[in-house]
């Protein structure tokens, strides 16, 4: 394994300072254990620092030429991939996660390689920014930092930078609308692209049904759309899916968490006291949470499961695997503490820690026969009662603990999208809030949880950084889902096995 390298001078130490952090928070994304989260990490980042210093030597001795490259942080974060595929082909590829290893040996990993007019157009876009302005908009969009911050990294007044970004956001719109056109497209495609550059021009411009249904369906006029829409708060999400690739998402989601714990959010008194900075205090946390839910709703739950969750994973299982570690990149650690896991210690390469037994119990598929659904039970506001018990009789219906709201926040002609709110009465170090369908919905992708479904059952399981819920406090998730002829609301509501009451 290859050593670390030295700064060069005092822009490099800068660089590794912050390059690291996002190295070894994708690495451990892409791994079995956080040993070999440092191993992938540290072959990485060597890899990537000597690929920024070649292109930087070419940069200088061709005389302000410049080839289109991406900035630091996500050209080592592709480093980290071209890593991991290096390890699948050398016979390693026990050691990285095994939806990893599906996406890396399917067709949509090449993308990223193959020639330019078929790679994402969110990558195609931000190389063929200036390279200081493609910093400015990563940093700010999926790094989550603050402005001033920012502003002090790249050398900008702090004072106009926030202009300087919107120009940055409508350059970028500009160079991603042009990588599309210039995209390999059938008749249907074609025909759409200026439809496609209309409307998503407008913060209040409704999306024809047909155009709907096309982006339902097709890949790469999906990803153009989130790229193209800059209102509604979707870039930071289209910038990591189409850069990044597999786990983009996952990591967007870490890296705001990680903003959050550096800005005090999520610490008890972290509301009344301010940190002085009008940029810092405006919670950008907040700000992308609400961008992932509008990427969401834009895009079909089809073309956006494709398009920015690991590819060629099944459903449940890739969510379910893809985010199930405590990120060994966190720079101020959980607002909680947690008790230790078997993954937070050395262990041998390939061998991935146990989960908790409950959970496992929650998680392992049926008999193959599904509960009798509940007789006279119509919508998620009815608690079911168990047949052979009188449903008048209150000893036949346990005392409830906790309350669950699941808000259909929005519909389309195949999918959905829900937010999923759990007041619960006792405090709680781990959780896995589960339900039923009767209309044979199935969940496709699921954020702040991970998503396991067996049949018509659906269990979600806090992710490594909302594991702690206060007593009478509230957990929150939200998914999308597909759904046909119709959308029925759930039922059998438990949170860890404990029935729970449907607001």
């Amino acid at each position: 394994m290859p050593d670390l390298p030295t700064p060069q001078d005092a822009a490099e130490t800068a660089l590794f300072s912050e390059g690291w952090d996002a190295v070894l928070s994708y690495a451990d994304l892409c791994t079995s254990g956080s040993l070999t989260a440092h191993q992938l990490a540290t072959e990485a980042f060597a890899l990537g620092m000597r690929e920024i210093r070649a292109a930087a030597g070419t940069h200088v001795r061709g005389a302000g030429r410049r080839a289109a490259r991406l900035p630091t942080i996500p050209a080592l974060l592709t480093a980290v991939r071209d890593t991991a595929a290096a390890w699948e082909a050398d016979g390693q590829g026990h050691r990285l996660d095994p939806d990893l290893r599906l996406w890396l040996n399917s067709g949509n990993a090449s993308r990223f390689a193959g020639p330019p007019p078929q790679r994402p157009v969110a990558l195609r876009g931000l190389r063929d920014m200036q390279e200081g302005d493609a910093s400015l908009l990563w940093l700010a969009e999926v790094e989550a930092l603050p402005l001033p911050t920012v502003a002090r990294r790249l050398g900008l007044d702090p004072a106009g930078v926030a202009d300087e970004l919107d120009q940055v956001r409508t350059v970028f719109r500009d160079r991603c609308h042009r990588a599309h056109l210039d995209s390999p497209m059938d008749v249907q495609c074609r025909s759409y692209a200026r439809l496609l550059d209309a409307v998503t021009r407008s913060p209040v411009a409704d999306i024809p049904d047909d155009l709907s249904q096309h982006l339902a369906t097709c890949v790469r006029c999906a990803e153009a759309a989130a790229c193209l829409r800059l209102h509604g708060g979707g870039l930071p999400a289209a910038l990591a899916g189409g850069v990044i690739g597999w786990g983009g998402l996952a990591y967007l989601e870490r890296r705001r968490r990680a903003a959050e714990v550096r800005l005090g959010a999520g610490r008890p008194g972290a509301h009344d006291a301010g940190t002085g900075d009008p940029e810092e205090d405006s919670g950008r946390g907040r700000v992308l949470r609400r961008g992932l839910l509008a990427a969401a709703v834009l895009l079909s739950a089809l073309a956006l499961g494709v398009s920015l969750m690991p590819f060629g994973a099944s459903g449940g299982d890739a969510a379910a695997a893809q985010d199930d570690r405590r990120p060994v990149a966190d720079p101020a650690g959980p607002a909680v503490p947690t008790a230790p896991r078997a993954a937070d210690t050395p262990s041998p390469a390939g061998t991935r820690a146990a989960r908790p037994s409950s959970t496992r119990a929650e998680a392992a598929p049926g008999t193959g026969k599904p509960d009798p659904e509940p007789q006279g039970t119509s919508s998620a506001t009815h608690r079911p009662t168990r047949h052979g018990a009188p449903a008048t009789t209150p000893a036949a219906t346990p005392a409830t603990t906790c309350r669950v709201t699941y808000d259909l926040v929005s519909q389309w002609s195949d999918g959905f999208q829900v937010a999923v709110t759990v007041t619960t009465d006792e405090a709680l170090e781990g959780w896995q809030v589960a339900w039923r369908y009767r209309d044979g919905q199935h969940v496709s992708q699921m954020w702040d949880a991970t998503v396991r479904q067996d049949g018509s059952r659906v269990t979600a399981t806090a992710a490594d950084y909302d594991r702690s819920v206060a007593a009478h406090g509230t957990l929150s998730f939200g998914f999308n889902g597909t759904w046909r002829d119709s959308n029925g609301a759930p039922y059998g509501f438990t949170l860890n096995g404990a029935p729970c009451a449907a607001d």
